[in-house]
């Protein structure tokens, strides 16, 4: 896939792979290896993965903020899309939250990332905000 760059060697198995917050992921140590890697082999996809580990690491408010710098460059890619929605759950912005990821659904031709999102937007969708 154009634009697409494969993590540092070994930062999965160093790191874990990445998984819902809390799950003893080392995301310090994953955001330095994104910020290496976008020194060595910078892309839009790999400034996108490095929003995620940042919002991990300083919250999604951050993350959300690097998003916007790739946003011309990745403009109606799911993906972008799907990491939005994801960032914007995080800040507690459910709506938005849906609405992205309804986007990412319709965009992805990949059916298991297909349901993968249509999972996360009907769990999203069944929370009750809070009074």
């Amino acid at each position: 896939m154009p634009g697409w760059s494969p993590p540092p060697p070994g930062a999965s198995s160093t790191c874990g792979a990445p998984t819902r917050p809390g799950a003893g992921t080392d995301w310090p140590q994953i955001l330095a290896l994104y910020g290496v890697l976008e020194r060595i082999a910078p892309g839009p996809i790999v400034t996108l993965n490095r929003a995620v580990a940042l919002a991990m690491v300083d919250g999604p408010r951050a993350g959300l903020a690097l998003l916007a710098t790739v946003e011309d460059k990745l403009s109606g890619h799911y993906r972008l899309a799907a990491v939005r929605g994801h960032l914007l759950e995080m800040a507690g912005d459910r709506e938005g939250a849906l609405t992205q990821l309804r986007a990412a659904a319709d965009g992805t031709r990949s059916r298991a990332e297909q349901a993968f999102l249509l999972t996360e937007i009907a769990r999203l969708a069944s929370v009750r905000s809070a009074p």
